[in-house]
């Protein structure tokens, strides 16, 4: 059997560092109070959040309020958001009415943060969940974490009532390979005829252009700039027609870089001084349609 490439020291050193979205500034102390472990970290962070499409479900209603919680991106500013719902420790379970609407970016850099506090090299990563809707990559994040051997697909969005909702007969905090896709690899997929681009995206949208943007974000998010999953910037392509065979090209090595990142931390550096894929200060906020600063 082949070994799996290990991760460079370097690597693993910077992913074991806060991110600016993961540090925990002046809620530092109780996100390194978080659990280390896995499972008693999802739980944790289960009872802290609530996911903006599944509110129906915990009889949490989606107001203009709590609509504007997800816009949030540091966990810095998501405590705060939280506190000021209730003022608990974070490690006491509370009520789905007292948790912060979130989305999986929300849960994966908030289990990145507690991780990382913790010693532990961990890295959200942007692409598609397959386990959703049935033949097809739903837009998603999950986190990966360092074991010592391998990096752990863990799904920290996912309770005990989703998983019984999706009917999933696999671990969602550390899934076998190809039930989470990055957004390389389902572009590598499409590439090479073994799957629809349609397939991939967020309700009605999808196609190639939006696998581009998600490598993109995955990139950023290697970086440590882990982004809202709407935040725009640089050259991103709005539709399938704007992607031209130049795109293609450089998508094709892009995605390479992203789907098997291990070794390749040199490459991952340059790509992240690259003009239009560096995050700049301000980006496009397509869900609230408008620029916004970014403190990165």
């Amino acid at each position: 059997m082949k070994q799996p490439t290990m991760p460079e020291p370097q690597a693993l050193d910077h992913f074991t560092r806060p991110s600016p979205m993961t540090a925990g500034a002046h809620h530092a102390d109780a996100v390194a109070a978080l659990p280390a472990d896995p499972t008693r970290l999802a739980d944790t962070i289960h009872h802290l959040l609530v996911h903006q499409h599944w509110a129906r479900r915990y009889a949490v209603a989606e107001t203009a309020e709590r609509r504007a919680q997800v816009q949030l991106r540091s966990v810095p500013d998501m405590l705060d958001a939280l506190l000021a719902i209730d003022d608990s420790p974070l490690h006491e379970p509370r009520p789905p009415q007292l948790r912060l609407m979130a989305v999986c970016r929300h849960y994966s850099v908030l289990a990145v943060a507690a991780l990382r506090a913790n010693g532990i090299p961990a890295r959200a990563r942007c692409g598609f969940g397959m386990y959703f809707t049935p033949r097809k990559g739903v837009d998603h994040w999950i986190v990966e974490i360092w074991t010592g051997q391998r990096w752990q697909a863990a799904d920290f969005q996912i309770d005990a009532l989703q998983r019984q909702r999706l009917r999933l007969r696999f671990d969602p905090l550390d899934q076998p390979a190809g039930r989470f896709l990055s957004a390389g690899e389902a572009w590598q997929l499409c590439r090479n005829g073994r799957a629809n681009p349609a397939d991939f995206g967020f309700a009605d949208e999808g196609g190639f252009f939006f696998i581009a943007m998600n490598i993109v974000r995955d990139l950023a998010a290697l970086r440590g700039h882990e982004m809202l999953p709407w935040d725009d910037w640089g050259g991103m392509a709005k539709s399938d027609a704007e992607m031209s065979d130049d795109h293609m090209t450089r998508y094709d090595a892009l995605a390479a870089l992203t789907a098997a990142p291990e070794g390749q931390f040199a490459a991952l550096s340059a790509a992240w001084s690259e003009p239009d894929l560096l995050v700049p200060a301000t980006v496009f906020n397509a869900i609230t349609r408008r620029n916004e600063l970014v403190a990165l």
